[in-house]
């Protein structure tokens, strides 16, 4: 950490070049400068890619910011505001601190925060921020997580725990063993110095392989922001009997959270109904996908399904739903002369349980990009391969 990018004329210069072309800015001539330009750089590089996931930190005086690869790691402010509210209690201690957004945000539902970093440097930066941002109840120590718990022997209400891959993990299936710290290893020792744990993970991480690895999953969260999931989050409980594992979805926008919930037991044995297309079409959020609960969607929201495989739903209601909703004007078979009849050259394509490309289809039925119209390419509970045109319903 470079004490130097703190004094006020740098700040200034970081501030003042925060939108300024910074191939231009490293063959300038800089004479007032006491600190290698290069180091200026990458400062307002990483405080760019902070404006809009780190917000709080982007608006705030005197932060000091690593590189840019802790700034993509990090948790966003969205994000992390969210697992924070699901937890609160007296102490909390996260074993892998990282750039320390999610600890920011539990010291407002915890008397006491430990955020444990392996990496002197960044732990250094992030104790600096934390007094920025007026932080006065976390405690940041500069030592890998697992072993300071098994030095410490302390109790803490919470631990929460963000692995990350290992660079020499090979294949495309996501395994925790496959990450540092090694969860599943280390599981009996967190649970001897907690009753309560909150894992991030990646949403590579396949929610059966997860459940797989752990022990005592109490709850899944699936975590979407603006349709694409970003997290899944996993609170494990001491003794928690896996039986009834309660799977929450949210998708996070400026205009609303979109919440589902069911239990796993109930997916497993719930059964939808089907249908072919009725008055309205309605596609669930990303998170919903990631879940699995397609029978659980269909029996609480009384929605019936197009095909078992197609995970679009039907009815003759218009519902609030999480995800969008479509108004059907028609439906044709997937069949050049056909489509070319009802004469749609220009729309939204999506294909659900369909064997080609948006891009073939696309190609070989001459439709443009845009428009009002949306095409849903999908196959009905007849096994036909099918063309739903729609508008928007709301």
């Amino acid at each position: 950490m470079n004490n130097a990018v703190l004094n006020i004329e740098n700040q200034a210069f970081i501030n003042k070049n925060i939108n300024t072309d910074l191939a231009v800015l490293l063959f300038k001539k800089h004479t007032k400068l006491h600190v290698d330009i290069k180091v200026l750089i990458e400062q307002i590089e990483a405080k760019k890619r902070c404006k809009k996931k780190l917000p709080t930190w982007f608006q705030t005086s005197n932060i000091y910011y690593p590189n840019k690869l802790n700034i993509e790691q990090t948790s966003s402010e969205i994000t992390a505001k969210y697992k924070a509210s699901l937890i609160s209690g007296n102490s909390i201690i996260d074993i892998t601190g990282g750039f320390g957004v999610d600890c920011f945000y539990f010291s407002k539902y915890f008397r006491t925060v430990i955020h444990c970093e392996i990496d002197k440097e960044l732990s250094k930066i992030v104790s600096h921020n934390f007094k920025q941002l007026e932080s006065s109840n976390i405690q940041t120590i500069t030592k890998d997580g697992v072993l300071y718990l098994k030095d410490e022997n302390s109790k803490f209400d919470w631990i929460y725990i963000d692995p990350s891959r290992r660079h020499d993990s090979k294949g495309k299936v996501f395994f925790l063993y496959d990450c540092l710290p090694n969860v599943p290893e280390h599981i009996d020792l967190l649970f001897n110095c907690s009753t309560n744990i909150l894992i991030k993970t990646s949403p590579l991480l396949d929610l059966t392989i997860g459940i797989t690895e752990l022990k005592h999953v109490k709850t899944i969260h699936i975590v979407a922001v603006n349709n694409e999931v970003k997290e899944l989050l996993w609170i494990l409980e001491k003794n928690n009997i896996e039986t009834d594992i309660q799977i929450r979805t949210v998708n996070i926008s400026s205009k609303n959270e979109e919440h589902f919930s069911f239990n796993l037991i109930n997916e497993s044995t719930a059964e939808s109904k089907y249908s072919l297309p009725l008055t309205y079409l309605f596609e669930p959020n990303a998170a919903i996908l990631k879940s699995g609960g397609f029978n659980s969607i269909s029996i609480q929201l009384q929605l019936k399904k197009l095909h078992q495989h197609s995970h679009l739903y039907t009815s003759n209601r218009l519902i609030e739903f999480p995800g969008r909703q479509f108004i059907i004007e028609q439906i044709v078979p997937y069949n050049k002369k056909q489509f070319k009849k009802i004469g749609v050259d220009k729309a939204n394509v999506t294909t659900r349980n369909f064997p080609e490309s948006v891009e073939t289809i696309r190609k070989k039925l001459g439709i443009k990009v845009g428009g009002n119209k949306y095409i849903f390419a999908t196959t009905n509970l007849e096994n036909q391969k099918i063309l739903i045109i729609c508008i928007k319903a709301l």
